[in-house]
């Protein structure tokens, strides 16, 4: 699943990188609007890529991940109903 997420986000920066460069290196010759509006799509695809990149998938355990604050750690494993192994 890491890696389908990491090719989407090179694909979604790629395609980023190619509308910069067409928008001021070729269709500015014909149409300034249009490559403005090219700019402003480009602009919204790296947050957005940054959401595919990092959202989490339904195997990831990410609320077992220990906190690091031990006392923090007990606690939540006792609300959980749950012993943690040393």
């Amino acid at each position: 699943m890491y890696a389908r997420r990491r090719h989407a986000y090179f694909a979604m920066m790629g395609t980023c990188i190619a509308l910069f460069v067409l928008a001021w290196g070729v269709v500015r010759l014909w149409s300034i609007p249009v490559a403005v509006g090219m700019c402003v799509v480009a602009m919204v695809i790296p947050p957005v890529a940054a959401m595919v990149a990092n959202r989490r998938g339904a195997d990831d355990r990410w609320w077992d991940d220990p906190s690091g604050d031990s006392k923090s750690d007990e606690w939540w494993d006792e609300l959980d109903g749950k012993r943690r192994r040393q």
